[in-house]
């Protein structure tokens, strides 16, 4: 890390980063806040309040409205002080974790929420092995101390056993539940207080010097001095000091404790991912790396979101720069398909607002409107033959056949189903035998989001009906083996959307029965999203 090229001034102030958590931990009121001192919105809109104020500016699909959940990431830019922050929205809930996994490809660092009254939920761990996977850095924010929440120690053990990281206190609570009153931040000795009155008026700060400062009184009531004084001491004595190098490693997460929906510890949070985030990072790619100062324009889509404007039947590849400066009008070559792409109208996210992105930068997210064109897991490069590696496919864990309500418009369905495959929502396979279609997906929920989007933006009521198939595997190996395998198992055979071998299986044992009847191919739970040029 230390001995990386000084980065240029723009590409510098860049910080591209996730919100991981587990649902209901508080992530959409977070970043709404960030939004919101980012200076990208008037007011935050809570996600549980009535009316008008409970349309929250990054939760854009109609079911998302209607639910409270956040299903599709999507990404959003705003200045802060002298940083420009691109966050990406990953979705909550467990039913879309592949999303959130492929999102993960494209930022350099993930901001953990943890509830202060919950710790650390299965969602979480299991995000926080991909981030592992990817030594991503990782920062912590503990949420909800205004209500009442675990033993502040006992949190930072949990997170520390669960989760094997080291984790420092970047700030620490006074008093929790109805008593916080806000906490003490030890990087900066001063104390921030919460304003309870107003949810959306940023904390007052007080510059102390240190704890025995006698200013702190007129503050702390001196049974909450007391116990905050004692535990600081405590905190110092046995949690690891602060080490940006260990955090930019993936060793070690700074945490902060506030509670987001009183804007409290949101602004501590966000100087310390400009403070000691790591700005934009190499992207592995073959035949090399990426490096975020070469001059030359690469980048690679990690998500496809259709009908963001139900109006127009647009496609917005979302696309992470992985080097240079891109600006509007230019071409830029698509690796896979080895064709030139005019990039003329790329657009700049501030959630479901869109505008034109005159430039963009290393470490920046764009959207390019396509007509399908672009796929998840394509590169873009100005004429290098480069291939960003990395990004996930994974097998689906259940699978559904689908039929359109009117036999007449299977034709729409095809294309729905297909748009949705582009889009990395659903797999989508067409069986050898039978007519039809499976699809499939990593949690129930989605089907229920498909069925209500095709209905939705194409107007088809569709039903899911159980198959025989529980799961599938994709198949590779030489071509003769291949299409031996093809031949004697036409009922378990189908492809995918990029015409790839499918296996579809009942049973562990068919997959054994094929390891063991053909032992030159290879049955693999995921894919990478490179399809072969």
């Amino acid at each position: 890390m230390t001995n990386r090229p000084t980065l240029p001034p723009e590409i510098q102030r860049r910080r591209t980063f996730a919100i991981i958590s587990h649902p209901d931990a508080g992530k959409t009121t977070l970043t709404e806040k960030f939004l919101l001192f980012g200076g990208a919105i008037q007011m935050a809109g809570q996600v549980r309040a009535k009316g008008e104020a409970r349309r929250t500016r990054s939760d854009f699909m109609q079911m998302e409205k209607e639910r409270g959940i956040s299903v599709s990431a999507s990404a959003m830019s705003f200045d802060y002080k002298r940083y420009r922050f691109n966050l990406v929205d990953t979705p909550g809930h467990s039913d879309f974790s592949e999303d959130t996994y492929r999102t993960l490809t494209a930022v350099d660092a993930a901001v953990m929420v943890i509830d202060g009254a919950k710790g650390v939920e299965s969602q979480t761990r299991k995000l926080f092995e991909v981030c592992r996977l990817r030594d991503l850095p990782i920062l912590t924010f503990c949420n909800k101390m205004d209500r009442e929440s675990r033993d502040t120690f006992e949190i930072v053990s949990e997170i520390q056993e669960n989760l094997a990281i080291d984790v420092t206190p970047a700030s620490w609570p006074i008093g929790t539940g109805r008593d916080f009153l806000g906490a003490y931040d030890l990087l900066h000795d001063r104390i921030e207080l919460m304003d309870r009155a107003d949810r959306n008026r940023v904390a007052e700060s007080i510059q102390i010097d240190g704890l025995d400062d006698p200013r702190i009184e007129q503050y702390v009531p001196a049974d909450l001095l007391a116990r905050l004084r004692e535990e600081v001491e405590m905190a110092r004595g046995l949690l690891p000091a602060f080490d940006r190098q260990s955090i930019l490693e993936g060793h070690m997460t700074p945490i902060w404790f506030g509670s987001a929906i009183n804007s409290f510890g949101v602004k501590e949070l966000m100087d310390g991912i400009g403070e000691y985030g790591p700005e934009p990072q190499p992207q592995r790619a073959e035949p090399r790396e990426v490096s975020p100062e070469e001059p030359s324009v690469a980048g690679f889509v990690f998500k496809v979101q259709a009908n963001m404007d139900p109006k127009h039947r647009d496609r917005v590849a979302f696309v992470r720069l992985a080097s240079g400066h891109f600006e509007r009008g230019m071409k830029l070559h698509h690796v896979r398909a080895g064709k030139p792409m005019s990039i003329t109208n790329p657009v700049l996210f501030l959630a479901a607002d869109r505008e034109l992105a005159e430039e963009a930068w290393a470490g920046d997210i764009i959207g390019i409107p396509n007509h399908g064109q672009l796929r998840i897991g394509d590169t873009l490069t100005e004429g290098e033959p480069l291939r960003v590696t990395g990004i996930p496919s994974f097998a689906p864990e259940l699978l559904q056949t689908v039929r359109a309500g009117d036999p007449l418009k299977a034709k729409h369905l095809e294309k729905a189903l297909m748009q949705f495959a582009e889009e990395g929502a659903a797999k989508v396979f067409k069986p050898m035998i039978g007519s039809g279609f499976i699809v499939g997906v990593v949690g129930q929920l989605q089907f229920e989001v498909l069925a209500s989007r095709i209905e939705l933006e194409y107007g088809l009521p569709v039903r899911f009906e159980s198959t025989q198939f529980n799961s599938a595997r994709w198949v590779s190996g030489p071509k003769d083996a291949v299409e031996d395998l093809v031949s004697k198992n036409k009922q378990h055979i189908a492809h995918d959307n990029d015409g790839d071998v499918v296996f579809l299986t009942r049973l562990q044992w068919d997959i054994d029965r094929v390891v063991r009847d053909h032992p030159q191919v290879r049955l693999t739970a995921t894919k990478e999203m490179m399809a072969a040029a």
